[in-house]
């Protein structure tokens, strides 16, 4: 299955959050490099990823709750 980035974010916690958000609303999501971000401080970031007919729908709720 292939899978599109919708988000990157810089901390383990952060991104399980974003995660579940997408969940709640019916999207499954999976986050890459999780390990690796812990490992490196976030540098790296932590991806989150849904299949591409859910990009659309993740980013605008990502959208709604973005911080400047």
């Amino acid at each position: 299955m292939d899978l599109v980035e919708v988000d990157r974010v810089f901390d383990s916690v952060g991104a399980e959050i974003v995660r579940g958000y997408l969940a709640s609303a019916g999207i499954t999501a999976v986050l890459f490099d999780a390990g690796l971000a812990s490992l490196l401080g976030g540098v790296s970031g932590v991806r989150v990823m849904v299949a591409p007919d859910d990009a659309d729908a993740a980013r605008a709720l990502l959208a709604e709750i973005a911080t400047p």
